[in-house]
């Protein structure tokens, strides 16, 4: 459904707006329609047996959150260095998730002069997460695909169901 609008934005010129988060020194970005909430986790209870990109459970305003890893969804090897983490508060199918990040950057109004699709070289672990990119001053942007993002165990279930 992104990638129809971006193909609309591609036609009309027009913008879309994104908020970046990071993951290392990697930049992602998230449709800002897709964003409640942006907070620093705290109070994270772990979960036995969950998939390893659950962090835990959190309270977020008296709702019960999933607490999910963007570093581990994206097999990346777990943060070295010590300080604040951030979380992305997202919605998908009335459910709550927070997404945990290295840090959250600023939102930016991006055009279609700047929009490429997923380049057949980008990292194979995220080329089913992403809907695109974005060429910003010598910087890659990759777009990221929330309903891809927390889909996450979907296709295990599924697997096993069968």
């Amino acid at each position: 459904m992104i990638q129809a609008a971006n193909s609309n934005a591609a036609e009309t010129g027009a913008t879309r707006d994104f908020v970046t988060v990071f993951v290392g020194e990697t930049m992602f970005g998230l449709a800002i329609d897709r964003v409640h909430d942006v907070f620093i986790p705290a109070g994270v209870t772990p979960v036995p047996l969950s998939p390893p990109e659950i962090v835990g459970l959190l309270n977020l305003r008296g709702r019960v959150v999933t607490a999910l890893c963007l570093r581990r969804r994206l097999s990346l090897p777990a943060r070295t260095e010590e300080g604040n983490r951030m979380a992305i508060g997202l919605e998908q199918g009335g459910e709550t998730f927070a997404l945990i990040v290295d840090g959250v950057g600023e939102v930016l109004k991006l055009g279609s002069d700047t929009y490429e699709p997923v380049p057949i070289n980008l990292d194979a672990r995220w080329r089913d997460l992403a809907l695109g990119v974005h060429r910003l001053d010598g910087r890659l942007l990759v777009i990221l695909d929330v309903d891809a993002l927390l889909a996450f165990g979907a296709n295990t279930r599924a697997v096993g169901a069968a």
